[in-house]
């Protein structure tokens, strides 16, 4: 059974502020901190360009100056009320390169008391990786950050071991926001990368960055991909060259005609998409995944306690989002405990990864315990499906969306087949069924009583499902919808049922 996050001393729910002045954004996120899940409650940014201008001058842009302090002044009310300890700034490239950097965090101190904390290259690059680890803590190979001044470069070996370098290949040093002169910026970019491509070669790349997600994104739409959140979005080798030429090749015009894509990242997108070219060429890149977690929750993954680091934040969000609208709080642990030794025995679907999506998918069981009985299985489903949570790929997103359809409604298909038939295979369509089904059993044969669980068991013996009582409590097995109940998990298993 998968560890208990309450029982690891997960402290209660807090909220946490960052503050991220970048080379081209100036972002506040307000997030939840629920153990080791993490929830945007608020985000705003303003496209300042503070490194717009340092190429050519060695100084932050002056238009980017007063933005990014107007920003700052707003963001400081918007915290009036919160204490210190409650909010994380970091400043990056394009301030810790300037002249005038120092200056610049002196004023915003000056008018807003706000503490603005310069990240070293090593330091960004760590924190970057970090994120990654806190949105994916099974991440492998090399993270690449783009910023608007500079890439960090990271190979991922635990937390305690990151090793990494910040080359200056961001948009604005390779040019931007001049139309991209493609022959002169790929030498740039080959002259930096050429001395660290074998220290940094991987199979596989995670890309952090708001450009490279709009890239995500603009594949999505060019594939008819269905399902639109770009967190652990893959792409593969072939097919990030071909996109990432296919964006060298746009106009400003081409872009902006094409929907979807921010209008803030027209003139850095090319370069943006010249980077991941090189990248993926340059360090032999066979599958790109899209992060959506960067240095912010890398800062906030720093911040955690040891024992509440190592919880899986797939559990841990899955619990968090059900918290307080079931009858108990304990019924995902029971159900988990109850349903897991028919489970393991099954052939393994997702390579090391079935305990922690059954433990994952029974802390859902609730999800639509305050929703109307006649749309909570397309809501659950559509909410799992789409839900901010960290820690799965969508293979496993759509299979957990299918689970919460399945434990709430008989009907053969969830409200959206073209996601789920895409995704997932038949074979894992059906284990989704079945252990949807299961976890519908566990709720309605205990009434939702974790301590009822117990007294009930459902194992399988050849050919059979056998759901079985303890002396004393056979009454539990009474009734038609139980029975019904336990006939739609015989059948999602293929076996014949057997009740005693």
């Amino acid at each position: 059974m998968w560890p208990r996050g309450d029982s690891a001393g997960r402290p209660e729910g807090r909220q946490a502020a960052v503050i991220d002045v970048g080379s081209n954004s100036v972002r506040l996120v307000i997030y939840r901190v629920d153990g080791r899940a993490l929830w945007t409650v608020y985000n705003e940014k303003v496209v300042a360009g503070l490194g717009k201008d340092l190429p050519a001058t060695g100084r932050l842009s002056p238009d980017g100056v007063e933005a990014a302090v107007g920003a700052l002044r707003r963001f400081r009310a918007v915290l009036d009320g919160w204490k210190a300890e409650e909010v994380t700034t970091a400043a990056t490239a394009a301030v810790r390169e300037a002249a005038d950097g120092k200056a610049f965090l002196k004023r915003v101190k000056a008018e807003t008391g706000l503490e603005i904390r310069i990240l070293s290259g090593e330091e960004e690059a760590r924190y970057a990786a970090l994120g990654v680890i806190c949105g994916q803590p099974n991440a492998e190979g090399v993270v690449g950050d783009l910023g608007g001044s500079s890439l960090e470069l990271v190979r991922l070996n635990g937390i305690a071991q990151i090793e990494g370098a910040t080359l200056p290949l961001g948009p604005f040093a390779l040019g931007a926001p001049k139309a991209l002169d493609p022959e002169r910026a790929r030498r740039v970019i080959d002259e930096h990368l050429s001395p660290l491509a074998n220290r940094f070669a991987s199979p596989e790349f995670h890309a952090v960055g708001g450009a490279w997600r709009n890239l995500a994104l603009l594949h999505m739409q060019l594939a008819d991909y269905p399902l639109h959140v770009a967190h652990q979005y893959e792409i593969s080798r072939a097919d990030g060259l071909d996109l990432a030429r296919f964006v060298q090749r746009q106009s400003r015009s081409s872009l902006e005609r094409i929907e979807g894509l921010s209008k803030k990242r027209f003139d850095t997108l090319p370069y943006s998409a010249l980077v991941l070219d090189r990248l993926i060429e340059r360090l032999g890149v066979e599958r790109v995944v899209i992060s959506a977690y960067g240095v912010r929750e890398g800062l906030l993954l720093e911040a955690m306690p040891p024992e509440v680091r190592a919880l899986d934040p797939l559990i841990e969000g899955c619990e968090a989002l059900t918290a307080h609208r079931g009858v108990s709080p304990e019924l995902g642990h029971a159900l988990e405990a109850w349903v897991g030794p028919l489970f393991e025995k099954l052939p393994a679907m997702f390579s090391g990864r079935d305990e922690v999506l059954l433990a994952a998918a029974c802390r859902l069981a609730d999800l639509g315990a305050l929703l109307h009985p006649d749309h909570r299985a397309d809501l659950a489903f559509d909410q799992v499906l789409r839900a901010p949570i960290a820690g799965m790929n969508h293979a496993e997103r759509c299979f957990l969306a299918y689970v919460a359809f399945a434990r709430h409604s008989a009907a053969p298909q969830p409200p959206d087949v073209s996601a789920i038939g895409r995704v997932l295979t038949v074979e894992r369509r059906q284990r989704a069924r079945a252990l949807g089904s299961a976890i519908r059993l566990g709720c309605d044969l205990s009434g939702r009583n974790p301590r009822l669980l117990e007294k009930s068991s459902l194992t399988v013996k050849g050919e059979r499902l056998v759901l079985s009582a303890l002396t004393g409590w056979e009454d539990m097995l009474l009734g038609e919808q139980t029975t019904r109940r336990a006939h739609a998990v015989a059948q999602a298993l293929k076996l014949k049922l057997e009740v005693s």
